[in-house]
């Protein structure tokens, strides 16, 4: 949807342009509307002049200058003036100056008295100025500062262009635009234009124009011409084509409720499968809270689908809906609160109907909220998140904790001594139910925890830091796991032990270099920093009836050493023109491995991510970790993660991605991710749960965001299948753009589509001072308009 920027400066906001300009051009100043006493005659300039009437009708002829007021002046070739009813008419060459605005016409009759008055084949140029921002905001508004060079020129024509009364005009076969070029690039005509400055204006058949080319026709629109940097309206639809569903256009109608707050209604028509309804609701208070919530209903019937070889698909008909959004409120006592929500009702529509990878690829939806409080030394968080995985359309686990709730004391000395003390409790519900088709079990339980703390930090020697803690651990379960079965089963389980720990950094060793001639760096420093961390558990009896669902369970009897030895490089740089020097990491190394005396430990520990928490074979030895970060410049990072199995000499897993930005004209990502087969190691000897994958997206425009794009891909190296391409393109004018998108989409052999690929396209107009949007399924979504 729509990028959500400050509620109160939102692009999309369909201003339009007319009707607003007419705001500042032809609104009379008060001394318009109550002219000065003086007589037309003293006032006017002109080659020669002829009284009548007793000097109190006038006729100007040659390069006349007629002034009605300190800011309003007709100039024309020729001016007749009757005194009777006011009417001053003016031909050749006429031109309304008011200001900085100008309208040129063959011919001009109007009221000098009351300002009102027609303009024959007429044209003009004005400038539209943001709104003065009020300088007093009630509590918790956002003000954002105005940015210079906001103005917009608007260029309009009409045959006749007629003005009403104060702030009512309208206009008989002309139109307007905001390109101010000899030739337009685009144009908006209308039969009839009816201007209401500070409501809305009416335009009845109206066609849009590119270039000289008819693009759209509309009967008729009511654009909002209020003052407001923000107004209700419709926005420009979209169009897109799609293999899956057919040709579509995307609608939508945007209403500014107040400077903080706005919806959008959203209407999406597809001609295979039928028509999508939904709406968007943002609000914006600042500190106070924030938040959005989107909902969408597709209704789709049935449709029939020719497959490569001539055979056909149906796809059944349904109704799928979705709902997403988040919040986050302060409220009174120091308390935040945040929810969100991603929920779908169905995974194969969700899956195919998005572009955006991210969400086409996720396979779970949830709903959820936090709360936490903090009073001196004490601090309350409490959690509901309940998520549901699915595996296959129909097979799915639910997980989550509904609720949890933790109050600690925070760490303070205890008797001002370098010793601290702190304690934690927790109350939590977990989730865990596995659906089927056919079978629906819930191994969900209730958790209670206690946990004191006594943390001395030793650090005396910069070189050398050991942190010592000592602690209690007291948890309850209502049910447990039958160590045969791994079933949970109704019996309730007492846990308690106490952990030794101590986390040793060094001896550091240094090293310096002096490089003054060096172009990157002045200096350069290497660190070594050998680490271990040595933890005793008190023997644990019943922890293979432990319920596994986060760290707190997963604690087995024995001595654990971490041990590893960190590597980093410091350089320092001047990173500012003309600013001192800065040290910076530019690269770090880190390797570790850990031993347990209980062979048991292996299965449990989180601190290495191919623990399988039971599923392997117990071992005296984890994996080994390597990490890598680099940050040589600011243009460029790099970070790689291997897991190697100590017992089998084999890789598990890696991971590999990197950045480079070109400020803020060129940002690529790529990245690449492997699970690695091992024949003896279980969940590792499975074919089907391998993987090999590489992503990339890189996202580019010129300085002046004239062109751009945006390509990515996603391919999958184990199978040699490309997952998706998407390719975007933008082109911005001084008062138009265009952006397009195309993406290839591979289902895949085990997805439910009724098609296995999906090709889409997707198109989408910008027009300066009014508002567009990206479509309810992501696309046009990451083009940088």
């Amino acid at each position: 949807m729509i990028p959500f920027e400050d509620v109160l400066e939102m692009p999309r906001s369909p201003r339009v342009l007319l009707c607003a300009v007419v705001v500042t051009m032809f609104v009379p100043s008060a001394r318009a509307q109550q002219p000065t006493p003086s007589p037309i005659g003293s006032n006017t300039i002109s080659d020669s002049r002829e009284a009548t009437n007793q000097q109190k009708d006038w006729h100007f002829i040659g390069h006349v200058e007629m002034p009605t007021d300190k800011d309003t002046t007709i100039y024309a070739d020729d001016v007749k003036y009757t005194s009777d009813d006011d009417l001053a008419i003016a031909t050749g060459n006429v031109t309304f100056a008011q200001g900085n605005n100008r309208i040129s016409a063959e011919r001009s009759e109007f009221n000098a008295k009351t300002g009102l008055g027609t303009f024959y084949n007429a044209t003009g140029i004005v400038t539209l100025k943001p709104p003065t921002r009020p300088t007093v905001l009630r509590p918790g508004a956002v003000a954002p500062p105005t940015v210079p060079g906001q103005e917009t020129s608007v260029y309009f024509f009409g045959e006749k262009v007629e003005k009403t009364g104060p702030k009512t005009y309208k206009i008989t076969k002309g139109g307007f635009s905001t390109c101010v070029q000899p030739t337009p690039r685009w144009d908006l005509h209308a039969s009839t234009v009816t201007l209401n400055v500070d409501h809305y204006t009416l335009l009845k058949n109206s066609v849009l124009t590119m270039k000289g080319v008819p693009m759209l026709y509309v009967p008729f629109i009511a654009y909002p011409t209020k003052k407001e940097d923000r107004a209700t309206g419709f926005l420009i639809p979209s169009y897109g084509a799609t293999s899956l569903r057919g040709q579509s256009i995307h609608n939508a109608f945007f209403w500014a409720i107040d400077r903080s707050q706005d919806a959008t209604i959203l209407h999406d028509w597809f001609s295979k499968v039928g028509q999508g309804l939904g709406g968007e609701y943002r609000y914006n208070y600042g500190v106070p809270g924030n938040g959005y919530l989107s909902a969408y209903m597709l209704d789709q019937h049935e449709s029939t689908y020719v497959q490569s070889d001539g055979s056909e698909t149906i796809a059944d008909a349904n109704r799928y809906f979705q709902v997403r959004g988040n919040t986050s409120e302060t409220l009174p006592g120091n308390i935040r609160v945040r929810t969100n929500v991603n929920y779908f009702s169905s995974i194969t529509t969700s899956q195919t109907f998005n572009t955006n990878i991210f969400d086409a690829t996720s396979n779970q939806r949830s709903i959820g909220g936090n709360v936490v409080g903090a009073w001196g030394t004490y601090t309350l968080n409490g959690t509901l998140d309940h998520t549901e995985y699915f595996y296959t359309a129909t097979d799915s686990h639910v997980g989550g904790s509904w609720p949890k709730l933790a109050l600690s004391r925070n760490e303070r000395p205890l008797f001002d001594s370098p010793v601290y003390f702190s304690v934690g409790t927790e109350f939590a519900r977990f989730l865990n139910d596995s659906k089927t088709s056919t079978n629906d079990i819930d191994s969900g339980l209730t958790r209670l925890d206690v946990t004191p703390q006594i943390r001395y930090p030793f650090k005396k020697w910069q070189w050398f830091t050991v942190n010592s803690t000592v602690s209690w651990r007291d948890t309850f379960y209502t049910r447990s796991l039958d160590p045969t079965s791994g079933t949970t089963v109704d019996d309730s389980l007492s846990r308690r032990f106490y952990s030794l720990q101590a986390q040793i950094v060094g001896p550091v060793f240094n090293r310096i270099w002096d490089t003054p001639t060096n172009t990157y760096a002045e200096k350069f420093k290497h660190s070594i920093e050998p680490v271990l961390t040595v933890t005793r558990t008190s023997t644990i009896d019943n922890y293979d009836r432990v319920p596994q669902f986060d760290g707190t369970d997963g604690f087995v009897g024995g001595v654990n050493y971490t041990y590893g030895l960190n590597n980093r490089f410091y350089a320092r740089r001047h990173l500012t023109p003309g600013a001192p020097a800065q040290a910076r990491e530019i690269l770090d190394v880190e390797l570790s491995q850990s031993y347990y005396t209980n062979q048991n430990q292996a299965q449990y520990d989180r601190q290495y991510q191919t623990t399988t928490y039971g599923g392997e074979a117990p071992s005296h030895f984890s994996p080994i970790a390597l990490s890598v970060r680099a940050m040589p410049t600011n243009e460029f990072t790099g970070t790689m993660r291997a897991e190697f199995d100590s017992r089998y000499h084999a890789l598990r897993t890696v991971s590999a991605s990197g950045t480079y930005s070109l400020s803020t004209y060129l940002q690529t990502t790529v990245s690449w991710s492997k699970r690695a087969f091992i024949a003896e190691l279980q969940d590792f000897n499975d074919p089907t749960r391998l993987d090999q994958s590489i992503n990339t997206s890189v996202t580019a425009h010129t300085r002046d965001n004239r062109y751009g794009g945006v390509y990515s891909f996603n391919y999958d190296v184990l199978n040699g299948v490309m997952l998706q391409q998407r390719v975007s393109g933008f082109y911005n004018a001084q008062c138009c753009g265009l952006a397009v998108e195309y993406q290839t989409y591979n289902f895949g052999a085990a997805s439910l589509s009724p098609i296995p690929a999906d090709h889409r396209f997707f198109l989408s107009f910008t027009l300066a001072g009014l508002g567009n949007f990206s479509p309810i399924n992501g696309a046009l979504g990451g083009v940088p308009r």
